[in-house]
């Protein structure tokens, strides 16, 4: 029995693809012929990189988590000191919400139209809730020092992030990213006085 290697260029396009359209009009709203065309490819190569939507869903939730990861590292690694890494975090807010394409969190998007529905799509949202979490709270102790009273300081900051995400969609304005930051060095500087 043969078995078939899937180009990962093939695969790349179509998670590609499928992201911008679920992420534009929702992933219910988007089929999988929808995505196959986008993609530029057949049919057949598409089922056999994804054999079903909830493989590409998956997927393509990787890849956006993959990418917010490297824009939060790299908007991080652009701050000199601790204060200011954890400011960096609503900066790359702020330029998000500014790109025409912006329409939210996808993981809350995606959670939303499917959590009730789809335990892997709830857990995969989660994951990633939780990864950015972890990450404010590294930051946060730099900061304060203390563990505890970094995940305290971790856990409003991150409610911040996540507020300004949601109102900026909803608003369709990125003066929540300003807001929100100016918010986190309230916090900030209370948590270290």
């Amino acid at each position: 029995m043969a078995t078939t290697t899937i180009d990962p260029a093939v695969t790349a396009a179509v998670v590609t693809a499928a992201d911008a359209l679920f992420y534009a009009r929702g992933i219910q709203a988007v089929g999988m012929d929808e995505i196959r065309t986008a993609a530029g490819v057949s049919l057949k190569k598409l089922y056999a990189a994804f054999p079903g939507k909830d493989q590409l869903i998956a997927a393509v939730l990787a890849s956006r988590h993959e990418l917010w990861e490297a824009g939060m590292r790299d908007a991080v690694a652009a701050a000199s000191t601790p204060r200011d890494r954890l400011l960096a975090v609503y900066d790359f807010l702020d330029s998000w919400f500014a790109d025409d394409t912006f329409r939210g969190c996808g993981f809350i998007n995606a959670f939303g139209e499917l959590g009730a529905t789809s335990p892997a799509v709830a857990a995969i949202a989660r994951d990633h809730k939780e990864s950015f979490q972890r990450f404010i709270a590294a930051l946060a102790e730099q900061v304060v020092g203390d563990p505890a009273q970094a995940d305290e300081l971790a856990a409003q900051l991150a409610l911040l992030a996540e507020g300004a995400q949601t109102t900026a969609a909803i608003a369709g304005t990125r003066d929540a990213a300003v807001h929100a930051r100016r918010a986190a060095g309230v916090l900030i500087d209370a948590a270290t006085r």
